[in-house]
């Protein structure tokens, strides 16, 4: 992809609160992204309790979704995810960037997460905004036949990186 295409794909992205009309469309995303995807009851759960929950739009169609929750001074990204068809875009770092500004805005100092030891272009991006790896979770993720551990990050906030 051109740098100007890409630049116009980035410009045209827009973020929205997720509504219980947006599973369908996240659980296919989900589905497709992961061999153990959430439920769609964890997801209707996540909007229903009240964390921080944010779809990413290109053209009115939803490509992507974010999940946080809150608690003290400290923000968790929960779930991050593009459509297949995004990704290597730009679009998931635009998704992150927007989720810890975010953050940082309503008055976190840090955040974590947790991302699967084999998930290279996620564990990519995550170093690449500065978050360090703090502590690993034994058996944290179901996995075929075993589960699989999972790599503690956290990042101070305010973050900077360049999108």
């Amino acid at each position: 992809m051109s740098a100007k295409l890409k630049d116009s794909l980035l410009q045209s992205v827009r973020f929205r609160e997720m509504l219980p009309t947006d599973v369908p469309a996240i659980m296919e995303i989900e589905r497709d992204a992961y061999s153990f995807p959430w439920s769609e009851g964890i997801f209707r759960d996540c909007i229903r309790v009240g964390y921080t929950c944010r779809v990413l739009e290109l053209r009115g169609i939803v490509h992507g979704y974010g999940i946080m929750s809150f608690a003290a001074d400290e923000a968790h990204v929960l779930n991050i995810c593009i459509h297949r068809d995004l990704r290597e875009q730009g679009v998931g770092r635009r998704l992150l960037s927007y989720l810890l500004g975010y953050a940082h805005s309503v008055g976190m100092n840090c955040a974590y997460l947790e991302v699967r030891p084999s998930n290279v272009p996620a564990i990519h991006l995550y170093e690449s905004f500065g978050f360090i790896r703090v502590g690993i979770r034994k058996g944290y993720y179901q996995g075929s036949p075993t589960r699989e551990d999972a790599w503690v990050y956290r990042l101070p906030l305010p973050h900077s990186v360049a999108d």
